[in-house]
């Protein structure tokens, strides 16, 4: 057996070879894998998504802006290819190299994912791919995957499988397998603008299969991947998309109506949205985040949901002015901190290829400097959440236990006697741990605080 690929660094392909390989190949329609100009459309986008310069999302829709000829069918295609690459990149690496090829060119990973993963049959490629490429495909769609480092059969980086194995040892494959998977889509209701029934209903009228999510009461499961943008639930604000596991954060901070509360990374708003409905559109609910474009796309969003109690607030930092005037004046706040967001490998795959151990300790550092500037901003009695959608410790635990051994006027709420009350999943412990494998969500961490009066 040929040896395995190395881990994948910041570049794992180098895109030169790609054009060297290609051959003219007779144009076919579009039908099966794809036409050929859709195929060498896909090497494009697979070779420009692994440069890992920017989040995989922004380029590949940068991507399809620059390619607008592209259909609809062969836009979902190629989208589907690229982050099945990103999911199964070290298998492909090593797929890829079978024929004695050094190099994993862009080219091989994506036949590679098409013909191994994507359920292709080999014939929908002759006359679209050269002779010797064909071969190799036949070998790489047949070859056997025994034996492989288990960071290679997983599609992990050696750093981060060593560190998942220390935490979730044997059951870290079934993880693995849920985290490579495509997360369903998850819709929250607004109940400003109507039940769950209701909404349920309407999705139905249009003939969009959705059932309620099992924990949070406001959350819906929608089968397949309907186009929802233009939908009249989402232009009325009655439906935004929400992981469930991201709602069950704001369900824990439990915004009351007349309350002063923050939402303290707030970002585009998706869960400022959502306490906000919480707190029947009363009180004061402030949404500072440190970039303006982010929450520039809050305000359509906050228009739509019917929500006039939000101020939102641009800040420089987490030592603001604007944070330290407001100090000791709100009843609840919610930290959910910028992590290495490795629990969303589900939608983000590419996170776990441009994250590296000095990326996490940066965020250690910045997730402890955020908690300390937020948790003055809590009245003795007020409540605060720390939040994350990371699944290493040092971003989670560790950042909660560092922060109350040095600011005793906080204790550590228990998350299953508070989860309990609303029929929320209890993790044991004090602290909400979420899963895809026992929960459905994706990754989440949450821990519960209060100051003490």
């Amino acid at each position: 057996m040929k040896a395995p690929p190395p881990s994948p660094s910041r570049r794992v392909a180098a895109p030169g070879p790609r054009r060297a390989e290609a051959t003219r190949a007779r144009s076919a329609p579009d039908d099966g894998a794809s036409s050929q100009a859709s195929l060498e459309a896909t090497y494009d986008a697979v070779e420009t998504v692994l440069d890992f310069s920017q989040p995989a999302d922004a380029r590949l829709s940068a991507f399809l802006r620059e390619h607008g000829k592209l259909g609809p069918r062969e836009r979902e295609r190629l989208a589907e290819t690229v982050y099945g690459v990103l999911r199964r990149l070290r298998t492909l690496q090593y797929l890829a190299g079978l024929d004695g090829t050094a190099q994993a060119t862009p080219r091989r990973l994506a036949l590679a994912w098409l013909a191994r993963f994507g359920g292709h049959n080999l014939r929908e490629f002759e006359g679209r791919v050269p002779a010797d490429l064909l071969t190799w495909l036949r070998d790489a769609k047949a070859a056997g995957l025994d034996g492989l480092p288990a960071a290679v059969a997983l599609d992990l980086p050696d750093w981060l499988h060593q560190r998942l194995s220390a935490l979730y040892g044997d059951d870290l494959p079934a993880l693995m397998a849920a985290l490579n998977a495509p997360a369903p889509l998850d819709l929250r209701v607004n109940p400003l603008k109507a039940t769950r029934e209701q909404a349920l209903a309407g999705l139905a009228a249009s003939g969009i299969a959705g059932t309620p999510t099992p924990w949070s009461p406001l959350g819906i499961r929608v089968r397949g991947k309907p186009a929802l943008q233009r939908h009249p639930l989402f232009l009325d604000g009655v439906l935004e998309v929400q992981d469930e596991g991201s709602q069950l954060l704001g369900l824990l901070l439990a915004p009351k109506r007349g309350e002063m509360v923050c939402d303290f990374c707030a970002g585009a708003g998706g869960k400022t949205l959502l306490l906000g409905a919480l707190m029947r559109n009363s009180g004061r609910l402030y949404a500072f985040d440190v970039s303006p474009r982010r929450l520039a796309k809050m305000k359509p969003r906050l228009a739509r949901a019917g929500l006039t109690n939000v101020q939102s607030a641009l800040i420089a930092h987490e030592r603001d002015t604007k944070v330290k005037r407001l100090a000791g004046k709100f009843d609840r706040v919610l930290v959910d901190a910028p992590c290495s967001g490795l629990g969303t490998l589900r939608r983000n795959p590419d996170l776990k290829w441009r994250q590296s151990m000095q990326s996490v300790a940066e965020l250690v550092h910045k997730q402890a400097a955020i908690l300390a500037a937020a948790a003055t901003l809590v009245k003795p009695g007020g409540r605060l959440v720390y939040a994350t959608c990371s699944l290493l410790p040092e971003e989670n635990e560790a950042v909660v236990e560092a922060f109350l051994a040095d600011r005793p006027a906080f204790r550590a709420l228990d998350t299953g006697s508070l989860a309990a009350t609303r029929d929320m999943p209890s993790t044991g412990g004090p602290w909400l741990r979420l899963d895809p494998v026992r929960h459905g969500t994706d990754g989440f961490f949450a821990a519960v605080m209060e100051h003490a009066a």
